[in-house]
C-alpha cells in the first residue's frame, strides 16, 4: 500500500524564517506588513504570520505608525527568525532590540545637516544685511 500522506503535504525545503516588511498599498501610498515568512519566497507572497504593520507616510500629526504583536516577534525569534535591516531598526526605535548602529549615523548626518544649514542661513542674512547697509550709504 502507498502512503500518499507525506505526497500530499507540502513541505518547504532548504531556506529558513525571515522577519521582514511585505510591501501594500496603493500608488505612492505604500504600506507595509510586518511578517514571518520563508527566506526564499518572493516579498509579497505567502507569509507564514503577520506580526505587525508599518506606514511610513507621516499622517496629520507626523506620526509614522508601527504596529507589533510582540509577543509573536519573541516566539519567531526564538524560534531562530532572523530580521530584515529595516525591521530590526523599527524594533531597535520601537524598544524591542538596542538601537541599530545606522539609525544613530543617520541621526547625527541629519543633525549635522541641520546645523550647516542653519549657519548658512546666518550668514546669509548677515550677508544681506551688510550689502543693504552699504547701500543705505
Amino acid at each position: 500500500m502507498v502512503h500518499l500522506s507525506s505526497f500530499l503535504l507540502k513541505k518547504y525545503h532548504g531556506g529558513h524564517v525571515v522577519i521582514r516588511l511585505a510591501l501594500g498599498g496603493a500608488t505612492n501610498r505604500p504600506f507595509y506588513r510586518i511578517v514571518a515568512a520563508y527566506n526564499k519566497r518572493a516579498r509579497d507572497s505567502k507569509y507564514i504570520e503577520q506580526l505587525g504593520s508599518y506606514d511610513p507616510l507621516p499622517n496629520i500629526h507626523n506620526e509614522k505608525l508601527v504596529a507589533f504583536n510582540y509577543e509573536r516577534m519573541k516566539y519567531w525569534i526564538a524560534c531562530g527568525a532572523h530580521t530584515t535591516k529595516p525591521v530590526a531598526k523599527l524594533l531597535g526605535l520601537a524598544g524591542f532590540f538596542p538601537l541599530h548602529p545606522m539609525t544613530i549615523t543617520e541621526a547625527e548626518r541629519r543633525q549635522k545637516a541641520a546645523s550647516v544649514e542653519e549657519v548658512k542661513a546666518d550668514s546669509q542674512e548677515q550677508v544681506e544685511e551688510a550689502l543693504s547697509m552699504d547701500q543705505n550709504l
